[in-house]
């Protein structure tokens, strides 16, 4: 028997797990999603994309490597909940600076552990994605009817304009290692640190930019590439924001390289809609394949809402053409764009992909060809 604290997991459908209390006690409320990923969990709990997501681990057994303060991606966890089967009773890794139970009550994180989570994972893919809250402590005894009123005024994800309350007060520069090759204006939607680092290898030196920097901002900087980073929410929400930001940029020939919800922008962008998956992509072993190449990559997915464009045609956009690059293997999901006529391209998933795989890491590469070819462009015009 466990002496931890009862817990309860309420689906908005009314659907219930009983459990253990696990991290801080209270009450939490958020999106319940479930990820695929069987290791870097302390990277998926702090990647801003999952801000006010209640995150159901696949995998049952959870924390046995515990936390250090060298993998978060960033200034903290961002997770809304954690619901895992089998929280390890003992912290093994000589890298290990505490537990990881001892990080969810330090950051106020409330979750559950001993349900059944390959239950709850069937349920979301029967039913979608749907809000949730995780009770522990008196909060669990309350009676069920009246937790799923709580779930049910909670906010949605569909129309959630997440983006300013993960994005970086202040602007900060990212060195490269090595020679400066390059400069990146890159816009934190919810970037992960090493995404800016995976630049930096290539010799780029990186500003990485508040969501409210304006189109000037980004051409002071005289950038030879724009990047836009993964994060939370809605991409419809950024229509009056980003999007003309955006547009102003390809107008401009600048090379663009969008990831994850920068993807979502970029498609906008050009035109095509977006569009909430049931219940979406989360995890490092998504198979997606290169449309050009044919090759299969291993990748790292968190996103609950995809670009609507043609897989089996050129689209005419206002920037040229422009081609769907990638697709999911799993369910026909672009998973990439590539413009024709506009130094321009995206992707759905992460390449940078701290904790592995590490199959689409040539995409920092593509982009580096591309801010090279810029380069020699300006040179040929002065």
């Amino acid at each position: 028997m466990s002496n931890r604290p009862p817990a309860i997991l309420v689906l908005e459908d009314g659907r219930t797990f009983r459990g253990d209390a696990y991290g801080a006690f209270g009450e939490t409320f958020g999106e319940a999603v479930f990820t695929t990923g069987m290791t870097g969990y302390q990277e998926t709990l702090t990647d801003p994309s999952y801000h006010r997501q209640v995150v159901v681990m696949t995998a049952p057994h959870i924390g046995n490597t515990g936390v250090n303060d060298e993998d978060p991606e960033s200034r903290r966890i961002w997770v809304a909940g954690y619901v895992v089967r089998d929280p390890s009773r003992v912290t093994s890794s000589w890298r290990a600076q505490r537990s990881l139970d001892e990080e969810l009550v330090a950051q106020g994180i409330v979750g559950i552990s001993g349900v059944d989570t390959r239950a709850i994972t069937r349920h979301l893919r029967e039913r979608g994605a749907m809000r949730c809250g995780v009770f522990s402590g008196e909060a669990a005894q309350q009676s069920p009817t009246a937790l799923v009123e709580k779930v049910k005024a909670s906010p949605e994800m569909a129309g959630a304009d997440l983006v300013g309350d993960v994005t970086t007060a202040q602007g900060y520069v990212v060195d490269p290692i090595g020679e400066h090759k390059f400069t990146v204006a890159a816009y934190d939607l919810g970037i992960k640190s090493m995404t800016p680092y995976r630049m930096a290898e290539r010799g780029a030196r990186v500003h990485v930019l508040p969501a409210t920097a304006t189109l000037e901002d980004v051409l002071a900087l005289n950038p030879d590439g724009f990047f836009m980073s993964n994060g939370p929410g809605d991409p419809e929400t950024t229509e009056e924001t980003m999007v003309p930001i955006v547009r102003g940029i390809l107008e401009r020939r600048v090379p663009v390289f969008g990831i994850c919800f920068g993807n979502q922008i970029l498609g906008k962008a050009f035109g095509f809609g977006t569009y909430k998956l049931k219940y979406g992509h989360r995890g490092i072993n998504q198979p997606v394949q290169d449309r050009a190449t044919g090759k299969v990559e291993v990748t790292a997915h968190n996103h609950g809402f995809a670009v609507d464009a043609p897989l089996d045609e050129v689209s005419d956009t206002p920037f040229g053409r422009v081609e769907v690059s990638h697709v999911c293997l799993n369910d026909n999901v672009v998973e990439g764009l590539k413009a024709l006529d506009v130094p321009a391209f995206s992707v759905q998933y992460h390449p940078e992909a701290a904790a592995g795989p590490h199959d689409a890491k040539y995409l920092f590469d593509r982009f580096s060809e591309l801010m090279a070819e810029h380069q020699s462009s300006k040179k040929g015009q002065s």
